[in-house]
């Protein structure tokens, strides 16, 4: 498939750790997949083994990290140095197939800012691992009010300015693609998805499924209040008020106080924790439509 984008604004940003052996077969696919004129950036996250060396000769530009910052800070990295006006980030393990990347730069031709390469069930690596992603994906949508297929994936295309605006929210860990996915929702950015079967990962994970997944989760309340605080705070409001309520009822029907210290403060907290939301809701407009207003230079831009 033809390349739609002209590969002369495309950098391919591909984070590694020790991944030298798996960069000797990858690189020649990715070079033929993005085409002659497409950069290829590798960015070296503190390897301990030849994985700079290994990329220079495949003909990639190497960024190296002094020592291991996280993949988060490695995408950020890349974000800041890649020339490119579209950038695709994969994964250097093998799992991300390049042949894709056409068809990811053919659907942000259609119009949309973001594009990610969304695993099938049947390339996830385990029913653990399935079911967390799902969680995931559900928890999102219905933060989001749009449906998320792959929340986690690293695999995308994307707009460099657009992603570059929000480099300042991005973790340093694993859990950049939550952030960004989220942000991109919030400010209206078009977001598609192409379904892929991811190959099996070659070498070990760098990922924990307990750590990284209760991070993940963090991630996603947290990106939740900043997305919409309300989609937050108004459960938690309704909540407590329902249990002031509640009693409130109790003790009237059993001839207690009618209206008890504790049903006064849980429907004092409802009311507080409600003012709060909306508080952070307006905040939060503000933010985005400040950002939204505020001029940009032309060029390169480091967020």
């Amino acid at each position: 498939m033809p390349i739609p984008t002209p590969p002369a604004l495309l950098s391919v940003v591909i984070p590694a750790k020790n991944e030298a052996e798996h960069l000797r077969a990858l690189l020649p696919r990715v070079r033929e997949a993005a085409g002659d004129a497409a950069e290829i950036l590798v960015v070296d996250d503190g390897s301990t083994d030849e994985t700079a060396a290994v990329a220079e000769a495949g003909g990639a530009r190497v960024v190296r990290h002094p020592y291991s910052m996280g993949n988060g800070a490695a995408v950020k990295t890349g974000a800041r140095n890649a020339r490119g006006e579209v950038l695709v980030f994969m994964d250097a393990d093998g799992q991300h197939p390049p042949e894709l990347i056409p068809s990811l730069l053919a659907k942000l031709d259609d119009g949309y800012e973001m594009v990610v390469g969304a695993r099938t069930a049947a390339s996830q690596a385990g029913k653990r691992r399935l079911l967390g992603n799902y969680l995931y994906n559900r928890l999102a949508s219905l933060m989001t009010g749009h449906r998320v297929l792959d929340l986690t994936s690293g695999f995308r295309a994307v707009r460099a300015e657009r992603f570059r605006e929000f480099l300042y929210l991005l973790p340093n860990g694993f859990s950049y693609p939550t952030t960004i996915t989220m942000a991109f929702f919030r400010s209206g950015h078009p977001v598609a998805y192409v379904p892929f079967h991811a190959a099996a990962r070659k070498g070990k994970s760098h990922i924990r499924l307990a750590r990284d997944g209760l991070r993940f989760l963090l991630i996603i309340f947290r990106i939740g209040v900043l997305y919409s605080p309300l989609k937050v705070f108004f459960p938690a409001s309704v909540l407590f008020f329902l249990c002031g309520l509640g009693l409130y009822l109790y003790t009237w029907l059993t001839g207690g106080p009618r209206f008890s210290n504790m049903s006064a403060m849980l429907l004092l907290s409802a009311f507080l924790v409600f003012l709060i939301g909306l508080v952070a809701e307006q905040i939060t407009t503000l933010m985005y439509a400040q950002a939204d207003d505020t001029p940009r230079p032309p060029g390169r831009q480091d967020g």
